[in-house]
């Protein structure tokens, strides 16, 4: 969609940044600043949910949020003034949970996302004339519930076109892989093969495996392939950044990161080609064992606020169970559309308790996927169970996506001080078979994000990304209007569970910011805080629900440097 600039404001923002020539008699408390801007419409996002017209920053610190008068002692001769005209600035969006390496990698792989099944097809036919033959191909983002055969698809379907190449195709939820006879094959995947613990191979009638696979099933696959060069990863690192940048997004909880990712993270920190401020969750674990990450970190430690505040390595995420698409998310009655199955818990509840006890035991955070109401039960079970042994007051434990939950376990949600680390467009994406999945009795806890927020819990919302597109204003407009980008449905889905403007735009930043110990730093515009802010071509607070999900970001600041400029201000 096309800005509206008037004419005055584009010559006005042309080339965004003013340097102005003032001079100004300073206090002896106060300092030039690095940077002013003056004259905006400032959503400081601060307890009171003030407004505010000017900032300054003096090195990537806010010295002074307030009026217009106030911020002109900070103007020296060398500070940059920026007089936005009533333009509005939000804090930085803090994207609460999201996957940076696996964004940027699948930039480089095929695009599945949401497309018809032919497109994808097609797109896999290409790519095998483009590779020697042995060559994995792979590809991100199907969804067979956007197809008018809804049905998993199938092995032969690939064989056709791939019959020399291994394919893996990951679904949209990332709990399911659909692959050819050949990843089949090299992966020791029969007949024979009997489900994992927490996974399964889907078979047809007569038993063999139709080419999807769920969860931990999906391992002796994904370990065959090869793994990028350093090289790459961190190309796909800065891809990602880009994007992310040019969203809006100024800070991410990265929700499982491995020590490669995080050694690749450092050296591009330390070469100053990364930007934006990573929140790290380690993660490798997916079965009765910790995995090498966690262990390599809990030998280290948490390491909080490395190269000045922007990476910090002190969660450790866990999976409970899988995903309501893939029907491998553990519900405690059967799938409505799948009777005699209730999907899978990774871990009974002791070895899952022995997991949450170790971490708690070395200081580390604690977030564990669960989606289904049995997972929900029991990561809240284990929770109170290990803080009752080993009592600790600001634990701030989350429980990541927090789909389908009992009423009853959304009250203890509140009661332990659990964070439903939630991603706003889960809902409108998955209203086109979420209720097939569990009828309409479960769905009275199943995306109830007003009910959460009721019960005294919050929020900290994000993308998953790439599981869904990274845009927080998509997330923004859904959690305001529970309705998908094409307006369905009118008056939207389940509609009695939708945010306020106020509430979804803290759940995107001062509460995303408490889900990691960092509310005293960032999301939202304070003295002291540090200056991460957006400026957005309309009003977040005041345009028509329906636009929220068209702003553009028009500046992106991370620590009182730009970072993103909208290539629509050159023009």
């Amino acid at each position: 969609m096309k800005m509206n600039f008037s004419k005055s404001i584009l010559i006005f923002l042309l080339p965004v940044l003013l340097l102005v020539s003032c001079t100004s008699t300073l206090t002896p408390k106060q300092q030039a600043a690095t940077l002013v801007i003056k004259n905006a419409n400032i959503y400081t996002v601060d307890a009171a949910f003030s407004k505010s017209a000017a900032i300054a920053v003096s090195g990537q610190y806010l010295v002074y949020v307030g009026n217009n008068a106030g911020v002109e002692p900070f103007i020296g001769s060398d500070t940059e003034v920026l007089d936005l005209r009533d333009r509005t600035i939000l804090p930085g969006i803090i994207e609460g949970h999201m996957h940076l390496p696996m964004l940027g990698e699948n930039l480089l792989n095929i695009n599945a996302y949401w497309k018809p099944r032919q497109a994808i097809l097609d797109a896999v036919a290409a790519r095998v004339r483009e590779v020697a033959p042995g060559e994995w191909i792979q590809g991100f983002g199907w969804n067979n519930e956007v197809w008018e055969d809804k049905n998993y698809p199938t092995k032969a379907e690939l064989d056709q076109i791939a019959p020399d190449n291994p394919v893996v195709l990951t679904r949209t939820d990332g709990h399911m892989i659909w692959v050819n006879s050949r990843a089949l094959e090299l992966a020791g995947i029969t007949r024979k093969s009997q489900n994992p613990q927490g996974g399964e191979v889907l078979k047809d009638v007569v038993g063999n495996p139709t080419g999807c696979l769920t969860d931990t099933a999906m391992a002796p696959v994904l370990t065959l392939i090869p793994k990028l060069s350093k090289a790459r990863k961190k190309e796909a690192l800065l891809k990602g950044q880009a994007h992310l940048l040019s969203l809006g997004i100024t800070s991410l909880v990265n929700a499982g990161t491995s020590v490669d990712d995080i050694e690749n993270i450092k050296e591009l920190y330390r070469q100053g080609k990364l930007k934006i401020r990573i929140y790290a969750l380690i993660s490798s674990a997916w079965g009765k064992e910790l995995g090498d990450n966690e262990k390599m970190y809990f030998a280290r430690g948490p390491e909080v606020g490395l190269f000045d505040q922007h990476l910090t390595i002190r969660g450790i995420k866990l999976f409970a169970d899988g995903s309501l698409g893939s029907r491998s998310a553990a519900l405690f009655d059967d799938y409505n559309d799948r009777p005699g199955h209730r999907g899978n818990l990774v871990y009974s509840e002791d070895e899952l308790y022995r997991l949450v006890k170790k971490a708690r035991t070395y200081k580390f955070q604690i977030a564990t996927h669960a989606i289904g109401d049995a997972a929900v039960n029991q990561v809240l079970n284990v929770y109170e169970r290990v803080l009752q042994e080993y009592p600790l007051p600001d634990h701030r434990y989350r429980i990541e996506h927090f789909q389908v939950a009992t009423l009853e376990d959304i009250s203890r949600l509140a009661e332990l001080s659990v964070i439903a680390s939630m991603q706003a467009t889960h809902a409108t994406s998955d209203k086109n078979m979420a209720e097939n999945r569990i009828g309409a009795i479960r769905m009275q806890g199943a995306y109830a994000w007003r009910t959460i927020i009721d019960s005294g819990a919050i929020i900290a919302n994000g993308s998953d990304a790439p599981v869904e597109p990274a845009n927080p204003f998509h997330g923004l407009y859904a959690a305001v209007t529970r309705m998908d980008r094409d307006g369905r449905p009118e008056g939207g889905w389940y509609p009695n569970q939708r945010m306020t403007r106020t509430e979804a735009l803290k759940s995107f930043t001062v509460w995303a910011a408490y889900g990691q110990f960092e509310e005293k730093l960032k999301g939202s515009l304070e003295t002291g805080k540090l200056a991460d802010f957006i400026v957005i071509d309309r009003d977040y607070m005041q345009c028509p629900a329906a636009e929220i999900k068209d702003i553009k970001p028009l500046l992106t600041v991370i620590g009182g440097k730009i970072l993103y400029r909208n290539p629509s201000l050159a023009n």
